[in-house]
């Protein structure tokens, strides 16, 4: 068994995400053996002395039926009804099969605000950190009812990843209607099954489609963009299929296992890449990128040669190459009005009170591709 897979299998605190499709149908709404089932087996590794959040799908599936909804509905109006009905249900039947084993379960709603404002992500982190110590499943989904395009995470996968690093949890585990990374379409045949990925370049040129159940928003384009964020912070991934959720949560035989960045991220610098909305983008020349993105050196303004959008000083920004292409993000210094004046000059050439870095390192994130 490779070190990834032994370092999931013996984490002591967990975050394990289950899709819709592993969880309802269309037709019928919830799948109680298939949701016993998962519970049976967060159940049997929490008796192992290990912490659990659970990311669940499902919502607006579960308030399907219920609603006389023949398929996911298109418009956000009836998606959100549907979530109000269904998010009730979902909650009951894990409290139900939770507690086939005495375990409380603790529901947590959130909206992708409540990780990009600092002061939204700290409550989180407390609140998470209470229900665990006091032995709670805490049961975690977008706030599917309240949320607007604006807002919302997308879906649940990254949802995950984002928690995953919230709570400081040892592993990430992906459950969904596939049993793992192909590195093709496995329905279209003449696919490879990936059991390791060690490094980006490992998944460089994958094509991978979305989900053909029509009940979750993700499929594997969002799986593999949530487990490469998760390990590319620090933690490790396995991906698989959630009919296999009892060897997965017990020796992480099953499935692919994506191995960590050998350093994790600190909660400000993930929240920097991964999480805060950015307001606008500095564009910087090839010599700015390699000071940035190898040297990590801070970005001063004779590397910037362009600025789109508008934003204030304390702002989230991108930093791009010449090509477009992400290559960091930061906190910006000056406000979008100032930087048209600075940009291309070196230090020396500007006024004394602007002399100062753009992107200061310790408020810049080079973005892992």
């Amino acid at each position: 068994m490779s070190g990834t897979r032994e370092a999931i299998a013996a984490a002591r605190r967990l975050v394990v995400k289950v899709g819709s499709s592993a969880l309802t149908t269309a037709g019928s709404g919830l799948d109680a053996a298939r949701l016993d089932a998962l519970v049976d087996a967060i159940a049997h590794r929490v008796a192992r002395d290990t912490q659990i959040v659970l990311v669940s799908s499902g919502a607006i599936g579960a308030g399907l039926a219920p609603l006389s909804l023949g398929k996911r509905p298109k418009d956000l109006a009836t998606q959100q009804a549907a979530a109000s009905v269904g998010q009730l249900a979902l909650a009951h039947a894990y409290a139900e099969s939770f507690g086939r084993y005495s375990l409380t379960v603790g529901q947590v709603l959130l909206t992708s605000d409540d990780v990009v404002r600092r002061s939204h992500y700290r409550n989180a982190q407390r609140t998470f950190s209470r229900l665990l110590a006091l032995g709670a499943v805490p049961v975690v989904n977008e706030n599917d009812t309240v949320a607007t395009e604006e807002i919302r995470f997308g879906d649940n996968d990254r949802l995950a990843a984002l928690v995953a690093h919230l709570i400081g949890a040892d592993a990430l585990i992906l459950l969904s209607d596939v049993d793992g990374l192909y590195d093709g379409d496995p329905r279209e045949g003449a696919t490879r099954k990936l059991t390791e990925v060690l490094s980006e370049s490992d998944v460089d040129g994958i094509s991978v489609g979305m989900s053909s159940s029509g009940l979750g928003t993700g499929g594997m384009v969002s799986k593999l963009a949530a487990a490469r964020t998760a390990a590319g912070a620090g933690i490790p991934v396995l991906l698989a299929a959630a009919s296999e959720a009892s060897p997965a949560l017990t020796t992480a035989s099953p499935g692919t296992a994506f191995a960590p960045a050998d350093t994790r991220l600190s909660a400000r610098r993930f929240w920097l890449g991964y999480a805060a909305d950015t307001t606008g983008k500095l564009r910087i020349d090839d010599g700015a990128v390699t000071a940035v993105v190898r040297r990590r050196r801070s970005l001063l303004a004779a590397g910037i040669i362009g600025v789109e959008g508008d934003f204030q000083a304390g702002d989230v920004v991108d930093l791009v190459d010449t090509n477009d292409r992400a290559v960091a993000r930061g906190v910006v210094a000056f406000d979008a009005t100032e930087l048209p004046d600075l940009i291309g000059r070196s230090t020396p050439e500007l006024p004394p009170e602007q002399r100062r870095e753009v992107v200061h390192a310790d408020d810049l994130v080079p973005l892992r591709r």
